[in-house]
C-alpha cells in the first residue's frame, strides 16, 4: 500500500465516531478468524497513533509480517467501508434502496421473477419518496429485465408505462446534469477571480449561462430539479453581484425544504448549503432580523440524527456558524464583541482552520482580519492578512488577495509605519496589474496612500480624506466598481478619519439607523 493509501487508511480510521469504531470491532470479530483478529489489532494500533508510522506498527506487534502489511492494510480499508455501510444501513434510505436493488438482482439471477418484481416495487416507492432519480432509473432498468421474462395480460400497457417513465426520468436527470454542470463551471471561475471585475467578466458569465441553460417549465420540474435549479440561480446572481435576485432564489430554495421537511435529513448537505446561501443573501442585503431568524434554522441542524451529522456536515456547519457570527458583528458594527469572541475561541479556531479547504481558509483569514481592523487592532489584522499575502495559493480568490493587500496598506498607515508604505504600494501595484485587477477604486486608494507616505501635517490630512471620499462615493453605484465595498467599508473608514472617531463607532451608528428603519417597516 502506497504512502498515499496509508494516509487514506489513517484518515478514514480517524474520521470514525466512537460508536462506529465499536461497531467495526463487532463486525470483524463475528468472523472470528485469525486474520480478523489481525485486522482488529492493526485497526487499534493505527487508531492509537497521532500520525501514521508504519515502522512503529511493526515494532509494536511482531505478529504483523512486514511483507503482508500492504495487503492487510488494503483489506482493512475495505472492511471498514463495509462496516460503515452496514452501520448506516438502517437510517440512510439511499443505502436501503441500493440493497433492495441488489436483492432484486439476486432474485432475478435465480429466475424468481415475481419475487424480484415485488422487491423492485418496494424499492421504487422508497426512491420516489426521496426523489432519487438515479436510483429510479436503475429500478426501471431491472423492471424492463423482469418484463421480458414475465409476459402476460396487460403486457403492452406495462411496456408503455415503463418506456414513458424511463424517458421522463432521463429528461429530469438531463436537466439536473445541465444545472449542476453549469453550477460547477461558475463555481470554478468564482473560486479563481471572486465577484465579476469588469464588463468582460460580466458578458462572459452571462453568455456562458444563457448558452448552457436547457429549456424548461419551472412549474413542471420535479423537487430535485427545482432544488438544483435554485442552487444554480443563487450562484449565478451572487457571482454577477445581483444580490437582490440571489436573495429571492435563496428564499425559494429554503422554502422548498420547509415545504418538504422529510428531505431535510436525506439531503442534509444541500439543506445546509441552502441555509448558508440565504444567510449570505440576507447579510448582503442587510436584512438583519431575517438573518437572525435564519440563524436559528442553522443551529437546529445540530440536532439532526447523529448518523446524518457526518464529518462533511460537521465541518460545514461549524464553518458556516463561525462565518455568519462574524457577519453578524459586521452588520452591527460590534467589533469589540467580535474580537472578544475571537480571543476565547482562537486556539480551537486555529485547529479548525487546518481542516478547511483552501477557499474557505482564505475567507476565514480575511473575515478575522476585518474584525481586528474594525476594532482598531491593526497589528493583529496585519498578522492575519499576511497569511493571505504570503500564501502560494494566489490563483484562489484573486479578489481577496487584492483587497488583503489594500487593507494591509491601510493598517500599516494606521500604525504609523509610513516608512514601509511606499514598498507595499509598489508590491500591491505589481500584483493588481498582474491579476488584471487595477480599477478606479484601487487607483484612487493607492494614489491617496502614496501621498500619505510623504508625512502630511494633520491640518492637511482632513482635506485629503474628504477628497478621496468624494472620489469613491460615485463608485458605489458603478456595477464594476461597487464590488470593492463588499470587501471593506472604506467610506466608513474615511468618515472616521474626517470625524476623528473610531471606525467601529461610525459603522455601528450606520447600522442602528438601518435597524430602526427595519423595525418601523416590520
Amino acid at each position: 500500500m502506497s504512502k498515499e493509501k496509508s494516509d487514506a487508511l489513517f484518515n478514514l480510521i480517524k474520521s470514525l465516531k466512537k460508536s462506529e469504531k465499536r461497531y467495526f470491532r463487532l463486525f470483524v470479530s463475528v468472523e472470528d478468524g485469525n486474520s480478523e483478529r489481525k485486522y482488529i489489532r492493526l485497526f487499534d494500533l493505527i487508531d492509537a497513533q497521532d500520525y501514521f508510522d508504519e515502522e512503529v506498527l511493526i515494532r509494536k506487534d511482531t505478529s504483523i509480517n512486514p511483507k503482508q502489511l500492504s495487503n492487510l492494510k488494503a483489506h482493512l480499508y475495505k472492511k471498514i467501508l463495509q462496516s460503515i455501510r452496514q452501520y448506516n444501513q438502517s437510517t440512510v434510505l439511499d443505502i436501503q434502496i441500493r440493497e433492495m436493488i441488489d436483492h432484486a438482482q439476486i432474485l432475478f439471477n435465480r429466475s424468481l421473477y415475481d419475487q424480484c418484481a415485488t422487491v423492485l416495487k418496494k424499492a421504487k416507492k422508497q426512491a420516489h419518496k426521496i426523489d432519487n432519480l438515479e436510483l429510479q432509473l436503475e429500478i426501471l432498468k431491472w423492471e424492463k429485465n423482469v418484463l421480458t421474462q414475465t409476459v402476460g395480460p396487460g403486457n403492452q400497457n406495462r411496456v408503455n408505462r415503463i418506456i414513458e417513465e424511463v424517458q421522463d426520468t432521463n429528461n429530469r436527470i438531463n436537466n439536473i446534469n445541465s444545472f449542476t454542470n453549469l453550477s460547477v463551471k461558475l463555481n470554478s471561475l468564482y473560486y479563481k477571480i471572486g465577484f465579476i471585475r469588469n464588463k468582460s467578466d460580466y458578458e462572459k458569465i452571462v453568455n456562458m449561462f444563457n448558452i448552457s441553460m436547457p429549456n424548461f417549465n419551472e412549474e413542471e420540474l420535479s423537487l430535485n430539479e427545482k432544488l438544483n435549479l435554485y442552487s444554480l440561480f443563487v450562484n449565478y446572481y451572487f457571482f454577477i453581484q445581483d444580490f437582490k435576485t440571489g436573495y429571492d432564489f435563496a428564499k425559494k430554495w429554503v422554502a422548498l425544504f420547509d415545504k418538504h421537511k422529510e428531505i431535510r435529513i436525506s439531503k442534509a448537505d444541500m439543506y445546509l448549503r441552502a441555509i448558508n446561501n440565504l444567510m449570505i443573501a440576507q447579510y448582503k442585503n442587510y436584512k438583519y432580523y431575517e438573518f437572525v431568524e435564519t440563524s436559528r434554522q442553522l443551529r437546529q441542524i445540530r440536532h439532526f440524527p447523529k448518523n446524518v451529522i457526518n464529518e462533511n456536515i460537521r465541518l460545514k456547519l461549524l464553518k458556516y456558524t463561525y462565518v455568519h457570527e462574524f457577519n453578524r458583528f459586521f452588520m452591527l458594527g460590534d467589533f469589540e464583541l467580535g474580537v472578544s469572541l475571537l480571543t476565547k475561541i482562537k486556539p480551537g479556531l486555529e485547529q479548525f482552520i487546518t481542516q478547511l479547504d483552501n477557499h474557505s481558509t482564505m475567507i476565514m483569514y480575511y473575515k478575522i482580519a476585518c474584525l481586528y481592523f474594525g476594532n482598531s487592532n491593526y497589528s493583529d489584522a496585519i498578522s492575519w492578512l499576511n497569511r493571505i499575502i504570503n500564501s502560494d495559493k494566489v490563483d484562489i480568490r484573486e479578489d481577496i488577495h487584492s483587497f488583503a493587500r489594500i487593507l494591509n496598506l491601510i493598517s500599516h498607515y494606521e500604525l504609523g509605519n509610513v516608512d514601509v508604505i511606499d514598498y507595499y504600494i509598489r508590491s500591491t501595484y505589481r500584483f493588481l496589474l498582474k491579476k488584471d485587477d487595477m480599477h478606479d477604486f484601487q487607483k484612487y486608494i493607492l494614489k491617496f496612500l502614496k501621498k500619505l507616505s510623504y508625512r502630511f501635517t494633520e491640518d492637511k490630512l482632513i482635506p485629503e480624506f474628504k477628497k478621496l471620499r468624494k472620489q469613491l462615493l460615485p463608485l458605489q453605484s458603478n456595477p464594476y466598481e461597487k464590488r470593492a465595498f463588499i470587501y471593506f467599508d472604506i467610506i466608513a473608514w474615511l468618515e472616521c478619519k474626517i470625524q476623528k472617531r473610531p471606525v467601529a463607532d461610525v459603522i455601528s451608528e450606520k447600522a442602528q439607523v438601518i435597524l430602526r428603519k427595519q423595525r418601523k417597516a416590520a
